[in-house]
């Protein structure tokens, strides 16, 4: 340890990062990406960038993004900032609305980077633990209030469980909290259709509302970082003018993002075909003794349950000799559970004819 170093910084452990193999023949089910490409029309606009824009500084705010991610939303520009992925939308929420020393709320297990950020800004975590069925505790609320939690943040769909949590309980929660809601929707592009979630509707009735978006999931552009918080405008400007670092999104990012919002049509394909895979893939893991709840994500918690011959880590290594990554958290509530992305058809047809292999 550097003398250096803050001691919060000295005390607390980083984020795990899932496996990134170097090894293009691995078929990763195991960090939640996208198994379909970017729209064509991402690598045109990636082929029409001219490089001599590169050598002045980007758009500072992002605004022809900013402008059609608000009309995508039914929202105003002044409802929108552009961030560096979602992580960052994250850390410039702690970093705005959270003192150090003060409290950052969140609910257990959830996304394994929230406390992460939390601990970076000095600030105390309060996890509250969820019920079996993956809902909050009736007074949730009740104790983060208690806490005195500036921030909290919850997922939503809900990681790792993919369960969803209908407007009206979000609605309440926002009207109960003291402090801000960041509801988290990574995942919120492979909602079914039919359920009509539209969680910028909350927009109009709550200030204290953050709605944090991401391009890597649904976008399939993981690899380029881009992402972007929806809000009251009282929320969204100290972020923008404020806390946000001076030209936080690069011209390429700005200008294949655009492509990407754009194309809705192939967005849209692409979501509903690994819904249809989902749906598939959750019925046959169940066939095989695994089952999992039902999501509203790309991915499933599939549960390993002691009947069968081989326990969750047992399978997660087994998978990986044979070229297949998915994903095992070594915690308590979580070690009997495997989290498997939903590939494309023929990536799920060959973990299943893997898995049948280990399991017989």
């Amino acid at each position: 340890m550097s003398r250096h170093e803050r001691p919060n910084i000295a005390r607390m452990q980083g984020y795990t990062w899932g496996e990134q193999p170097e090894d293009i023949q691995t078929i990763k089910l195991n960090t939640n990406e996208n198994p379909y490409p970017p729209s064509p029309e991402v690598q045109r606009a990636l082929a029409d960038i001219d490089v001599s824009r590169l050598r002045t500084y980007p758009q500072p705010t992002a605004d022809l993004l900013r402008q059609a991610i608000a009309q995508s939303h039914g929202l105003d520009r002044d409802n929108v900032v552009v961030t560096h992925a979602g992580d960052e939308a994250l850390r410039l929420a702690t970093t705005t609305f959270v003192e150090p020393g003060r409290s950052f709320g969140m609910a257990n297990p959830s996304y394994s980077l929230y406390p992460v950020l939390a601990a970076i800004h000095d600030a105390h975590v309060v996890s509250i633990d969820l019920q079996a069925d993956w809902s909050w505790p009736g007074d949730f609320a009740t104790q983060l209030n208690n806490a005195g939690a500036q921030l909290t943040c919850v997922v939503n769909p809900h990681a790792p469980s993919g369960i969803l949590c209908g407007l009206d309980k979000l609605s309440e929660l926002a009207k109960d909290l003291d402090g801000v809601l960041l509801i988290d929707e990574a995942y919120a592009d492979f909602i079914d259709p039919e359920l009509n979630h539209n969680s910028a509707e909350l927009l109009s009735k709550h200030d204290n509302v953050l709605i944090l978006r991401t391009f890597s999931k649904g976008y399939s552009l993981a690899g380029l970082r881009l992402g972007y918080l929806l809000g009251d405008p009282q929320l969204i400007d100290p972020i923008i003018s404020k806390t946000r670092d001076s030209y936080n999104i690069d011209h390429i990012s700005q200008m294949l993002g655009l492509a990407a919002i754009k194309d809705q049509a192939y967005a849209q394909h692409t979501w509903h075909q690994v819904r249809l895979a989902r749906d598939t893939l959750q019925q046959n893991l169940a066939q095989l003794g695994l089952p999992s709840p039902p999501s509203q994500t790309n991915f499933l918690l599939v549960e390993v349950p002691p009947t069968l011959p081989k326990n969750a880590n047992a399978l997660y290594l087994l998978l990986k000799e044979a070229g297949i990554l998915v994903r095992h958290f070594n915690t308590p509530e979580l070690d009997y559970r495997l989290r498997i992305t939903v590939g494309t058809p023929e990536q799920n047809q060959h973990l299943l004819e893997t898995l049948t292999r280990i399991l017989t």
